[in-house]
């Protein structure tokens, strides 16, 4: 069946034909063709990117169109027809959110911070230092699931990458009780960006949205993708915007 979901987009004008995203695929869904990667069929990718750090120009990133549904059974019949181990396709059906894999497993997706998880915050049961209020996983707006279980009835924050490294309170202050997503406004590819925010927000009841920037004005493009992506959802959810200084103080909005 075909819908709309993540999958993997290969540039072959970036691509160099090293060959390192192939091997990388637990799945077999690359192969090189003519020195370029190609994806095999639309079957095979389950849209977790494992693939992506791998390359080295860039030319690989997740995209979200319509594709069939990743077939785990047709996967591993593939594996097996190239030789390679049909166990290592990636199984959502044989995941555990609740039991994080161990030092050293080897796991089926080959990339452990892409499988979707909601766990509850560390709080006070953090055994040193200040307690994480992180209640999900991934956090990467690109490898979010627009309807994973955690944005429903969530209010969200959209935080601009840099702001948890400048803003010293951001567990406490901004992300306490929040569902949140990354990224950057002036690197990643805003388009993109404002397409999964509006998918995340018609999929979910989202209740309200944080937005947390930097005070360069670059920064400013995350609220404007926020604003976009309300926009193409066509939902009326209240907008708060949270601005952190170079120097990690939080600017105080000006009075009306």
């Amino acid at each position: 069946m075909a819908r709309v979901r993540n999958i993997i987009h290969i540039d072959e004008e970036k691509c160099n034909g090293c060959g390192q995203c192939a091997t990388a695929c637990a799945e077999g869904a690359i192969e090189l063709v003519d020195g370029k990667a190609r994806l095999v069929s639309e079957v095979y990718c389950d849209g977790l990117g494992a693939c992506i750090g791998e390359c080295p120009t860039g030319a690989l990133w997740i995209e979200q169109r319509e594709a069939p549904d990743y077939d785990v059974q047709a996967t591993r019949e593939h594996l097996q027809s190239i030789g390679r181990d049909p166990n290592a396709a990636h199984d959502p059906g044989a995941e555990n959110e609740h039991a994080p894999a161990e030092a050293g497993q080897n796991l089926a997706c080959g990339c452990p911070g892409t499988a979707a998880r909601a766990f509850t915050p560390a709080g006070q049961e953090a055994p040193t230092g200040q307690p994480s209020a992180l209640g999900q996983w991934p956090v990467q707006l690109t490898l979010v699931p627009p309807d994973a279980p955690y944005f429903q009835g969530a209010d969200l924050l959209v935080t601009a990458d840099c702001v948890p490294y400048a803003y010293a309170d951001y567990h406490a202050d901004l992300l306490a009780g929040k569902a949140v997503v990354v990224g950057c406004p002036k690197l990643d590819d805003a388009d993109f960006y404002a397409n999964k925010l509006a998918a995340i927000l018609t999929a979910s009841d989202i209740r309200s949205i944080t937005v947390a920037i930097m005070e360069v004005p670059c920064c400013g493009g995350l609220l404007r993708i926020v604003e976009r992506a309300l926009e193409q959802s066509g939902k009326d959810i209240p907008v708060e915007v949270a601005t952190i200084g170079v120097r990690g103080e939080k600017r105080v909005p000006a009075a009306a």
